[in-house]
């Protein structure tokens, strides 16, 4: 894990091309088959790898090109599961929701191709990328298992498998995505316990993206979820998580989010040094993996793109001000 002060990093989805947007209405017309429409997306995903290599991104993810919905992707693989109608997830965002109606099993690996074609491009490391038990769950119609607690350790146990056979494949960072934490802060517990399960005796650095919800009632307590990193979105929320962490030491490594994905507006290099400079007041130089709020799949490919460049090049120049002034520490 040879990576520098400030690793820059991506949090997963990235924006598809319009060739590939095209290609997925093809199919689902009956207009191409299934091999085509794999070339697009290997095609797909080797610009993005290629993109965050020419820009300088440290740790890269794949990009998701082959995945539609996150839970939905999943649900699709696994045993168990039916897969509904489409449902609004946000704004004009719909996915197909998942419906439990039977034992959840994994039935074959579901990331690991994808992850070792993404890994074969590049020297850098590709970060593993996983939806968490707690999310999917929530995400889902449960019409099996006798309570949520039941159906999401169930899935821990699934995942945690995949996650085992990430880091078998070469994985160094595996990613667990759970944005659906911060939604319920009486399932903090659960949500606890079941990334204990995934995480189990894995090597890996592990992590967990978690969005837009309520933090002052999950925190100091979502300190206790058992990953070596928390995402975290800062940029939307003007970065007054701080004054939490002022308050209680945040005592784990951030992903640290820096550019809003919601929104059309390119920050400035200048506003993304500030943002970084305001969270070394509080971290480390060595807890900051600096990052977009969420996945930029949200956003069109140049839009995307211009956002990654502004992360790389403010987190350069506040790299070179920390090596220039001897840094080693901020307050904790």
């Amino acid at each position: 894990m040879n990576v520098p002060i400030l690793p820059t990093t991506s949090v997963g989805s990235f924006p598809k091309p319009d060739y590939l947007k095209k290609a997925r209405l093809q199919l689902s017309r009956g207009e191409i088959k299934e091999k085509k429409l794999r070339e697009l997306e290997e095609r797909a995903t080797k610009d993005w790898i290629h993109f965050q290599e020419e820009i300088g991104i440290d740790i890269l993810v794949d990009g998701e090109m082959y995945r539609g919905d996150m839970v939905t992707y999943f649900a699709e693989t696994l045993k168990g599961f039916e897969i509904s109608g489409l449902v609004r997830s946000y704004g004009n965002r719909y996915y197909r929701k998942p419906v439990v109606v039977d034992e959840v099993k994994r039935a074959k690996p579901m990331t690991i191709e994808w992850f070792q074609f993404a890994q074969r491009l590049t020297k850098k490391p590709v970060k593993g990328m996983l939806t968490g038990p707690y999310t999917i769950m929530d995400w889902s119609f449960n019409e099996y298992y006798g309570s949520r607690r039941d159906l999401t350790l169930a899935l821990a146990g699934v995942i945690h498998e995949e996650a085992v056979d990430l880091e078998k494949a070469g994985a160094q960072y595996i990613q667990i995505d759970e944005p659906a934490v911060s939604v319920r802060p009486e399932e903090l517990p659960l949500a606890v316990e079941a990334m204990g399960v995934v995480t189990k005796g894995l090597k890996a650095k592990t992590l967990t993206h978690i969005c837009y919800g309520d933090f002052e009632k999950i925190y100091p307590g979502m300190l206790d979820i058992p990953v070596d990193q928390i995402d975290l979105e800062l940029s939307n929320s003007s970065f007054n998580l701080l004054e939490l962490f002022k308050k209680h030491p945040f005592t784990k490594e951030i992903g640290l989010g820096v550019v809003d994905v919601h929104s059309h507006v390119l920050e400035t290099k200048a506003q993304v040094v500030d943002r970084i400079e305001k969270a070394l007041e509080v971290f480390r130089p060595e807890q900051i993996y600096v990052d977009p709020d969420c996945g930029l799949k949200t956003r069109e490919v140049q839009e995307a793109k211009d956002k990654l460049r502004v992360i790389v090049e403010a987190t350069k120049e506040v790299r070179k001000g920390l090596v220039s002034a001897g840094s080693v520490g901020g307050k904790l």
